[in-house]
């Protein structure tokens, strides 16, 4: 099996190197992943300046650091020269939880998305910890999962986007499959100075409370200490009022 390894925390950080052990031990493993820290940079891509490619000197293999996002690491690696054409596309693991409508802003889960849309099933996982650089039981399940996956196949149009708890192992309590929640945060902006005289602001948030309790949503299940796996794709469509729209009289 061979196996695209990404992230968009960037090449160097410990949980794409965690993966890059544990998935040499079940198939061949390449990295084409960001050249730095790519965090929140959605489904972006670059065409207005070229892309930078340099190799890095890694584990088992030679990998690829790369000046754009990790979209970009997905495009070029399967549609470059720079790998043969994998089996899998794995995307992770991010340092941070990547639930609910995170999806929309997550570059590791847009890695993931750009592997669907290129056609290979694609898995994004995350740590939900900001802090915790012990990846194991993450980098364990997800080549639990990678094997999993290689039997049972997935749509061509779908991803798996994995959440796992940053508790002990065995405060694991199992594996649910949830729905995105559709979560809000409340976004604080910090008005500031430059020591040059320049305004800027710094953007942060928290969760708002009391959310997504459905215990059928990945934010509930990592809260109880589940394993979150999302079967999510890429058709924004909004079927339920197809029909509605249709009865429109829009102006011409």
């Amino acid at each position: 099996m061979r196996i695209l390894l990404t992230n968009d925390d960037g090449i160097s950080a410990p949980g794409i190197q965690a993966l890059m052990e544990v998935l040499s031990e079940v198939g061949e493993v390449f990295v084409v992943a960001p050249d730095g820290n790519r965090s929140a940079v959605g489904h972006g891509i670059t065409l207005q300046h070229p892309i930078m490619v340099r190799e890095v000197k890694l584990q088992n293999t030679t990998g690829y650091a790369i000046s754009g996002t990790p979209a970009d690491c997905v495009k070029l690696a399967v549609q470059g020269t720079l790998i043969p054409s994998p089996d899998l596309v794995i995307s992770g693991i991010n340092q941070g939880q990547n639930l609910g409508t995170d999806v929309l802003y997550s570059g590791t889960v847009s890695a993931a998305i750009e592997g669907a849309l290129q056609g290979f099933p694609a898995i994004a996982v995350s740590l939900d910890d900001f802090i915790s650089n012990d990846f194991s039981y993450a980098a364990s399940f997800t080549k639990n999962l990678s094997l999993y996956l290689k039997e049972m196949g997935l749509p061509r149009d779908t991803l798996l986007n994995v959440n796992i708890p940053a508790v002990p192992e065995d405060q694991i309590r199992g594996v649910k499959i949830t729905k995105l929640c559709l979560m809000r945060y409340d976004n604080v902006f910090t008005d500031r100075i430059s020591p040059k005289g320049t305004r800027y602001f710094w953007q942060a948030g928290e969760i708002v409370a009391d959310q997504c309790q459905d215990p059928n949503t990945d934010l509930e299940a990592v809260r109880q200490k589940y394993v979150s796996v999302s079967p999510i794709h890429f058709d924004l469509t909004n079927y339920r009022i197809m029909e509605q729209i249709q009865n429109w009289k829009i102006p011409v």
